[in-house]
């Protein structure tokens, strides 16, 4: 049968989401534009995101496949789902009518909904049309809010220029996965795997996994197919640069586990070099492009850029221990992420958003709690320990030089060291700098509930570390690959 009770309850976020979708839209359509409105449709959508939320704790713990196979659900995939959900209703949350930068349109909410329903599908993907639906679902609402910010020049050419590049991109995933469809003659996980398994990877196989993996890296903003990061967290506005920054990552590199550690673990060897290309590439354009940016935002998104470097030197590792890592990794990411653009999104001067680094100039004498906030955030991004991001490096490099790519873990160390200076150069203007024209006083509860979130998460993780190290290394022992290194 195509609907059963185990099938219901594998896909229950899946199904939450879809129908909270449908009911913004007729929301959106029916009650208008006042903030009366907006709230309740934005009170609406975290409903939905909390549902969702919940709805993950009565999954399935076994490994599932349903739909004949188009999805599947298993411990891992459920822990990046609750990551993404997280991620999600934080951006969601983010959003207030006085400090929305042009979003504050009904249709955003349903939007992002729609492109959080994409990346679970994503996600759970099992199947070549099942992974490419998914992605176009999340991809299509994003090209949309990039963009909707209709009165900023910059917020339009966002748009246009993620949409291109995405275009490009898709196109690219699409002739890989043709490739591969053409070679082994199956769309299912399953059968590609076990049909490589069986026979010798062709060429063709191989330059389809290629151009599968540079696809889905444009969904990471990994360099060399970086080129639209930059400007579009600077021209979107900052609440669809904060959502740009949490969740799709998330979601694309959870995607890119999947294709490489269980649909083509038996050419590691081959899909190997790619990732370590790209995770050396990441690493030092992000690290060397922020150097020399003086818009915060372009800034955060070199940073990004080098954050998906050092994960995917965990990814590399082809290890069970490099997936645990990449699990860490991400977890500390989305909360450091989530409150810097917090901080970034209550930044305002006579009611306008500014973005300058030179803004952040005596930030600790006017705005204590932001200051410390941001140099948390930053410390952490740096990988100064105690905090959350010094152990999620820790753990993909060590996965790396355990797997025997020493050199990619000296790359990301010095790389690292290198980061380190524009993270440390915000402290400096924070706390060394005179105030020029201080910031307005005053911040949405909301913004400041998720900034107090990310600063015990970031500062605790070394109580947390314990735990989530075994239980992302439980997980990661199941994962259901075969031939891992």
């Amino acid at each position: 049968m195509l609907f059963t009770q185990i099938t219901f309850q594998a896909a229950l976020p899946e199904y939450i989401l879809a129908l909270t979708a449908l009911g913004l839209v007729l929301m959106a359509a029916f009650s208008g534009s006042t903030n009366s409105a907006k709230r309740f449709i934005k009170l609406t959508a975290l409903v939905g995101y909390l549902l969702a939320f919940a709805s993950i704790f009565v999954l399935p713990s076994e490994s599932h496949s349903i739909y004949f196979g188009l999805f599947r659900i298993n411990n891992f995939l459920i822990y990046m789902k609750a990551i993404v959900l997280i991620g999600a209703f934080f951006a969601c949350w983010m959003v207030t009518s006085d400090w929305a930068d042009g979003v504050e349109k009904p249709e955003y909410q349903v939007l992002i909904m729609l492109a959080t329903l994409g990346m679970l599908l994503m996600i759970s993907a099992n199947d070549l049309i099942s992974l490419y639906m998914g992605l176009e679902l999340q991809s299509l609402p994003l090209y949309v809010i990039a963009a909707m910010h209709t009165r900023s020049l910059k917020s339009s050419e966002a748009g246009l220029k993620y949409f291109l590049l995405g275009a490009l991109s898709s196109g690219m995933l699409l002739y890989g996965a043709s490739l591969v469809y053409g070679y082994t003659g199956f769309t299912r996980f399953d059968d590609i795997s076990s049909f490589i398994s069986q026979n010798v990877a062709s060429s063709g196989i191989i330059v389809g996994v290629v151009f599968m993996l540079s696809g889905l890296a444009f969904k990471i903003s990994a360099a060399p197919f970086h080129m639209w990061t930059p400007d579009v967290y600077e021209g979107a506005p900052t609440p669809v640069t904060a959502l740009f920054a949490i969740t799709p990552k998330v979601a694309a590199i959870t995607l890119l586990m999947n294709v490489t550690y269980f649909v083509f673990s038996d050419i590691r060897f081959e899909w190997m070099q790619v990732i370590i290309a790209l995770s050396v590439a990441s690493m030092i354009i992000g690290a060397f492009g922020a150097i020399m940016q003086k818009d915060l935002k372009r800034m955060m998104a070199y940073s990004s850029i080098a954050h998906m470097g050092y994960a995917l030197a965990g990814l590399a590792s082809g290890t069970h221990q490099g997936a645990a890592g990449v699990m860490i990794y991400l977890t500390t990411y989305v909360f450091m992420s989530a409150g810097a653009f917090s901080i970034i999104l209550m930044m305002r001067r006579d009611g306008l958003p500014v973005q300058k680094l030179s803004d952040l100039s005596g930030l600790s004498s006017t705005h204590p709690y932001w200051s410390f906030g941001l140099m948390i955030f930053m410390f952490s991004m740096a990988g100064i320990p105690p905090l959350a991001g010094f152990f999620a490096k820790w753990y993909v490099f060590l996965a790396a030089v355990n797997s025997g790519l020493i050199p990619l873990a000296i790359i990301g160390v010095l790389t690292s060291v290198v980061g380190a200076f524009y993270y440390l150069r915000i402290i400096k203007l924070m706390y060394f700098e005179d105030v020029d024209q201080p910031l307005d006083e005053g911040a949405p509860t909301e913004n400041v509930i998720i900034l107090s979130l990310s600063i015990i998460v970031t500062v605790l993780f070394l109580f947390i570390i314990g735990p989530l190290r075994e239980w992302s290394h439980g997980i990661s022992q199941t994962f259901p690959v075969s031939g891992m290194l």
